[in-house]
């Protein structure tokens, strides 16, 4: 059933295309304690995505920003990235790059209405649409998903679809807020948005992105070092002409050059794919690759091959995860991935301490970690109450952990006795 509409204000939407009247936007946005944020971009062909425009909200008003007609936007980041100011977004992870970029830092104080929308009980990740709907009983209209923001002038249903971007992020902030409030996982929340702002702005240079890059599996340090080296140049090279990476140089071209280790002009004849001009730069980061002294080299990353037990583990961590979960009205999938579920249950089957993922840190690691290792360790057993709930199982405390039990070596693989299927009846 839907939900009937939540009666919102109607607030003045303004246009903002002179210096003037974005000099009043700034003013007035700088005495607002809460701002919703969202961008209109295109990144297809170039580097860094251009921002074509801004959709910004107060309590008081909404305004469209653009930043090709109202002149340089310094003032109007300043604001944004005052600390004392939150910043509502939606699944903002390139509206907070964007900032980053222009301002040399993000807003100092994030608040991502998905990320909060999981932590209430809404699945995650719901788009934006699909959260004001459950939240707020309104339907938008997202019409204008491929428009080429680049054109003007602007046509009214994208300046109406521009506006609609930013009119619910303020009420839906509220909503979830107290939702969050009465859950006590306010704290939970402001724990995802510092980690969800630092990840979106650290532009992945902790990460190695070089290891990503397609059809490199099996290449051996060698290998991955002229790989590790081809991509810095390939990054390089599209930042310096503004152009996405990928379209400059294919992975596969990457990886292939990579393999083939080249000395000389004449090796590269025969690749198709390479960006004219570009061969020199491309043989001394091969070049670069080779001189490295062995311990300089790139470990080759091991491949987890689990065992069954691992496996059979792992899956019963996610039952009692999902269950969790349900109970808890929290998104599982925002608590954790199987990978951290596989990372957990492998540290235990091999008596080491817990590994360093993102369930064993934080809110996580403090309400829902333990509740895991109790059912791993022994300490809880699982029973069945009520197949018809959504939370259908029932955790018994267990005075103490039964030992493993001992196989018979030889017979690991074949059925005891007292493993027998029982007799049928007569």
């Amino acid at each position: 059933m839907r939900r009937r509409p939540t009666k919102l204000p109607s607030l003045p939407e303004h246009v903002v295309a002179t210096p003037a009247r974005l000099a009043a936007a700034v003013a007035h946005l700088a005495a607002a304690p809460i701002i919703g944020f969202d961008t209109e971009f295109v990144g297809e062909d170039s580097y860094r995505p251009e921002l074509c425009l801004v959709q910004v909200a107060s309590s008081q008003a909404l305004f469209v920003i653009d930043p090709f007609a109202c002149g340089p936007l310094d003032a109007f980041w300043e604001v944004m990235t005052d600390p004392q100011k939150v910043v509502v977004v939606h699944a903002g992870r390139e509206d907070l790059r964007i900032c980053n970029f222009a301002a040399a830092k993000p807003p100092g104080h994030v608040y991502d209405v998905q990320v909060a929308a999981g932590l209430a009980g809404l699945p995650w990740p719901i788009g934006y649409a699909g959260l004001v709907s459950e939240l707020l009983g309104h339907r938008m209209n997202k019409g204008e998903t491929l428009t080429d923001w680049r054109r003007r002038p602007l046509a009214p249903a994208q300046l109406r679809y521009a506006f609609d971007d930013v009119r619910f992020l303020l009420p839906a902030h509220k909503r979830l807020t107290d939702k969050l409030t009465r859950g006590g996982r306010l704290d939970w929340a402001e724990e995802e948005f510092t980690a969800f702002t630092n990840k979106a702005v650290a532009d992945d240079v902790t990460a190695e992105r070089w290891r990503r890059v397609k059809g490199t599996g099996g290449f051996d340090p060698r290998g991955l070092a002229a790989v590790r080296e081809l991509h810095a140049w390939r990054d390089g090279f599209a930042h310096r002409v503004n152009r996405p990476a990928r379209m400059l140089m294919r992975d596969d071209v990457l990886a292939e050059i990579a393999r083939r280790l080249p000395k000389s002009l004449d090796d590269l004849q025969n690749l198709r794919g390479l960006p004219r001009g570009e061969q020199d730069a491309i043989l001394a980061a091969v070049s670069r690759a080779r001189a490295l002294a062995p311990d300089e080299l790139p470990e080759v990353e091991p491949r987890e091959n689990d065992s069954p037990q691992i496996t059979l583990m792992a899956n019963l961590l996610g039952v009692v995860l999902t269950d969790l979960c349900s109970r808890m009205k929290l998104a599982s999938n925002l608590v954790a991935t199987t990978s951290d579920l596989k990372a957990v249950a492998r540290s235990r089957a091999g008596g080491a301490g817990l590994p360093d993922v993102q369930l064993t840190r934080g809110w996580r690691g403090r309400h829902i970690l333990p509740e895991l290792l109790a059912v791993l360790d022994g300490h809880h057993a699982l029973r069945v109450v009520k197949p018809t709930s959504l939370a259908p199982l029932a955790y018994l405390p267990v005075a103490e952990p039964p030992p493993a039990a001992a196989v018979p070596e030889g017979d690991a693989d074949e059925p005891h006795e007292a493993e027998a299927a029982p007799p049928t009846e007569s």
